[in-house]
C-alpha cells in the first residue's frame, strides 16, 4: 500500500501539472472506483465538469484537489482520493493512450497504463489524469469542506484550514508542521495496545503504514508488541522522530516500490526499498548488531524486527 512518502511524491508530481487546469470531462470506466461518491456518477460529473483545480493537498494518505467554478469562486467541495492497496494517479500528455516504453534499469519499471484504468479526468490543455487501480480498494469522490479543529492549514499543499469532511477523522501526519508530537506521544502512552498498532491508527497519527512502522521501530529499538503504556514519553518521542526521519529519507528518493503497484505520476518507481533496515529483511543480519532479523505475525500483519536490538516487552 502507498504510505505517506509515496502519496506525497504523487502530490508533488500532480501539483505543477494540474493546478490551474479545468476539468473538461470525466470518463468513468468502472463505477466501483467511485463507490463513495454520494449521488453516483451523475453527481460526480456534475460537480467536476467545468471546474478548475486550484490546489492539490494531502493529509496522511489522503489526497485532494480544491475546486473553483468558472468565475474562480471556491465551490465549497474538494475532489478527494485514496490510493488504497494498488491505486495510481498517472498523468498523460495530450496524445492517444499508448503503453509507455520499457524503462531503463535506472528509471524503474513503467507499467502499461492501459491495464486497470478505472477513471480519467480530461483537462483543458488536452492532458489527462488516469486513476489506475488493480485491486479496486482506492477511489475518488467529492466531499464538502469543513474547518480544521485547530485552525491550522489542513495539510501539505492546502491554501487554508478547510479540510474535506471525508478526512475529518484523520489525524495530522508527522511531516505536518502543525503536528503536536508531545501530545501524540502522551496519547500513545495512555494506551495498552501494542505500539505498532498505535502507529498504524490513523486517528492518532496518519500516513504510517507497515513499512515505515517497522523501520521506525527498528531505529528506536522498540519491539512491535510493546504496550504503549510501557514506554516513556522520551522513548515515544524518539520513535515518532525516527518515523518522521525515515519517511523524509524515503521521500527524497521517490518512496518505496517493491513492484509495479506503486509508481509516481509518470510511472516510475521509488528507490527506498534499497535502504530499508528491517522491513522485508527477515533472515538477513541486523545492520546494527548482526543478529538475524525475524518476521512475526501480529494482529494479522507481518512485523520485521531484530530479537537482540528490539527486546520482548516484560
Amino acid at each position: 500500500m502507498p504510505e505517506l512518502p509515496e502519496v506525497e511524491v504523487v502530490r508533488r508530481g500532480l501539483e505543477p501539472r494540474t493546478v490551474g487546469r479545468i476539468i473538461e470531462s470525466v470518463e468513468i470506466l468502472d463505477a466501483r472506483i467511485i463507490r463513495r461518491q454520494v449521488g453516483g456518477a451523475d453527481r460526480l460529473r456534475g460537480a467536476l465538469t467545468g471546474t478548475r483545480l486550484t490546489a492539490v493537498a494531502r493529509r496522511g494518505k489522503f489526497l485532494w484537489w480544491r475546486l473553483a467554478d468558472e468565475d474562480g469562486h471556491d465551490t465549497g467541495e474538494a475532489l478527494i482520493g485514496h490510493l488504497g492497496m494498488s491505486g495510481q494517479l498517472r498523468l498523460r500528455d495530450p496524445a492517444p493512450i499508448v503503453a509507455l516504453p520499457v524503462a531503463t534499469p535506472s528509471e524503474g519499471p513503467a507499467p502499461d497504463p492501459l491495464r486497470h484504468r478505472r477513471l480519467t479526468l480530461h483537462l483543458d490543455d488536452g492532458a489527462a489524469i488516469d486513476l489506475v487501480d488493480q485491486r479496486l480498494f482506492g477511489g475518488l469522490w467529492t466531499s464538502p469542506l469543513a474547518p480544521t479543529s485547530d485552525g491550522a492549514l489542513a495539510g501539505q499543499g492546502s491554501p487554508d484550514s478547510l479540510l474535506p469532511a471525508s478526512a475529518a477523522g484523520i489525524a495530522r501526519d508527522l511531516l505536518d508542521p502543525a503536528a503536536d508530537l508531545p501530545a501524540i506521544a502522551r496519547t500513545i502512552r495512555s494506551r495498552r495496545a501494542g505500539v505498532k498498532s498505535l502507529l498504524l491508527a490513523q486517528d492518532l497519527v496518519s500516513g504510517i503504514g507497515n513499512i515505515y512502522a517497522d523501520e521506525a521501530l527498528w531505529a528506536a529499538r522498540v519491539r512491535f508488541d510493546t504496550p504503549g503504556g510501557q514506554l516513556t514519553q522520551r522513548k515515544v518521542l524518539e520513535l515518532l522522530r525516527a518515523a518522521r526521519e525515515v519517511m523524509e529519507r524515503a521521500l527524497e528518493v521517490g518512496g518505496t516500490s517493491f513492484d509495479a503497484l506503486y509508481v509516481n505520476v509518470e510511472g516510475r518507481s521509488g528507490y527506498f526499498a534499497r535502504s530499508l533496515s528491517a522491513y522485508g529483511r527477515d533472515g538477513e543480519p541486523c545492520q546494527r548488531c548482526g543478529t538475524v532479523l525475524r518476521r512475526a505475525l501480529h494482529q494479522g500483519r507481518s512485523s520485521h524486527y531484530c530479537p537482540r536490538c528490539q527486546r520482548s516487552p516484560r
